[in-house]
């Protein structure tokens, strides 16, 4: 099963490019994860935040596999333990669809994009950097992944 994680952004601060990369290689192979990272729109004031939206919506739409489940971070969406997206990560094991996280853009997601997910999930009721978001986001994936192994690296 692949994992793929979407973000609306780019030339992160190198912790935020190490802290992903880090999780990313812990991952194993059978939860292989990586990171589509799509160039923002430029926010000039010519341009509404919604044309901003629809314009990274196309690209975010382009970049996911045909038939991939599709998760997209929200404010509003799902609030998951840890134990939860294990328990799910378990059941997407089995049917094998490539499985994709998307985190938006400054001005959040396109209605397209939420129409198009499987799922809303919520990371924290906190508001977060997105650069952020992409290594709290590996570290629970890797997370668990670690209570589906029965690896230590997760304590109850």
């Amino acid at each position: 099963m692949k994992l793929q994680l979407i973000a609306v952004g780019h030339k992160m601060p190198n912790w935020i490019t190490e802290g992903f990369a880090e999780y990313a290689k812990r991952m194993p192979r059978d939860f292989a994860l990586t990171l589509t990272e799509l160039k923002p729109d430029k926010r000039i004031s010519a341009r509404t935040p919604q044309q901003v939206m629809s314009e990274e919506a196309d690209r975010i739409l382009a970049a996911i596999p045909d038939g991939a489940r599709v998760l997209a971070l929200d404010e509003r969406g799902a609030n998951w333990t840890t134990m939860k997206l294990a328990e799910n990560m378990k059941h997407w094991q089995i049917d094998g669809r490539e499985t994709v996280f998307i985190i938006g853009g400054t001005d959040g997601l396109d209605p397209r994009i939420k129409q198009r997910a499987d799922q809303l999930l919520q990371l924290s009721a906190m508001t977060m950097p997105h650069g952020m978001v992409r290594v709290l986001l590996a570290e629970q994936l890797y997370r668990a992944v670690s209570i589906i192994n029965n690896h230590p690296y997760h304590r109850e």
